[in-house]
């Protein structure tokens, strides 16, 4: 409530109040209310005459109060989250809580997804196949169901690439930011087709674009994967010169990933392209330098050279194997792991 104050005992010499007001005014405006306040000994209940005090305290403190309330209220939300938390803990859920069953059994908890732009073509020569694309929005579900966090890279090569463009005589940077709408393109089905299905994802672009997405913040994408959404980033690095393999290993780098999970056509790296080669030699186990130094073709030296330095292993499986992302998120799946030596 606004304090009271009166006026001295000893009386002004024009009984009119509009001069005394007046001064306040004018004193209050000039920034000279405190000692106008003792030159005319203005007091308070319970104070001694002509002592100076803070006449504005009265409008300030109902705000103060609010904040007081507003601090006092969210400290206590978050003394309820932290119990929240340490009971989950206890209760073996890795400090956890989620609508579906939970298995803390998983060999990878946060994992990023890179699909390439050809696998969303199934059997069509361009484009974007709804049922193949839903099909692997199923796959993702099942893992969300389990407990795991996934993030999303998905490549533009089934609508663009921008090294074709650019060998057709384009501008490099140009062909490759056409590629770079190309990737948008397909997080937007693939955002599609997971909502469809009843999992909440949400899209971030390098290249702001409002109006369909939100634009790339790092926190607010851990913060994202923390509530339980699938997280799709799109436009790549959101720089020319640089594929969707490196925006892969760079995003992965970002938020903390245990692996980088490559979907591909076949069940791991081959020293040779099995399609072609059928006595091509597969692989259980590499070693970064393995990659590098033979030149196999599973990611660009940039991205391997990436998450080498981040210590995040490279997980090669067939995006195509029904079961095959949660089987191989649980370690029993068929697939290539490229790891530190």
């Amino acid at each position: 409530m606004p304090r009271k104050w009166r006026q001295p005992q000893k009386a002004e010499t024009d009984s009119s109040p509009a001069p005394a007001l007046a001064a306040k005014v004018a004193a209050v405006k000039t920034g000279r209310w405190r000692n106008f306040k003792g030159r005319v000994g203005l007091t308070r209940k319970g104070r001694k005459p002509g002592r100076p005090q803070s006449y504005l305290r009265c409008l300030i403190r109902p705000f103060a109060l609010l904040k007081c309330y507003k601090t006092g209220r969210r400290r206590q939300v978050n003394h309820l989250r932290a119990i929240w938390a340490e009971a989950a803990i206890t209760a073996g859920k890795g400090g956890k809580v989620s609508s579906g069953g939970m298995d803390s059994g998983l060999r990878f908890k946060r994992v990023l997804l890179k699909v390439s732009g050809e696998a969303l073509m199934g059997q069509a020569q361009y484009g974007i196949d709804v049922e193949t694309v839903s099909r692997i929005a199923h796959e993702v579900k099942q893992a969300v169901d389990i407990g795991a966090e996934v993030c999303l890279v998905i490549g533009g090569g089934n609508i663009f690439r921008g090294l074709s463009g650019a060998a057709q005589g384009m501008e490099r940077a140009s062909a490759d930011y056409m590629g770079m709408l190309a990737t948008i393109m397909n997080a937007l089905a693939m955002q599609n087709a997971l909502e469809g299905i009843g999992v909440s994802t949400r899209v971030l672009s390098a290249i702001p674009m409002m109006s369909v997405c939100e634009p790339y913040i790092r926190r607010r994408a851990v913060r994202h994967m923390e509530k339980g959404r699938v997280v799709i980033f799109a436009a790549g690095t959101g720089n020319p010169f640089f594929t969707t393999d490196t925006a892969a290993a760079l995003r992965a780098s970002e938020m903390g990933c245990d692996a980088l999970m490559k979907g591909t056509q076949v069940d791991g790296i081959y020293s040779a392209d099995p399609k072609m080669n059928p006595d091509a030699e597969r692989y259980e186990t590499l070693t970064f330098m393995d990659v590098l130094a033979r030149d196999l073709k599973v990611m660009d030296a940039s991205a391997v050279a990436l998450a080498r330095d981040n210590n995040i292993p490279i997980v090669v499986f067939s995006i195509h194997e029904p079961g095959g992302f949660v089987s191989v998120l649980n370690g029993t799946g068929r697939a290539t792991i490229v790891r530190a030596a």
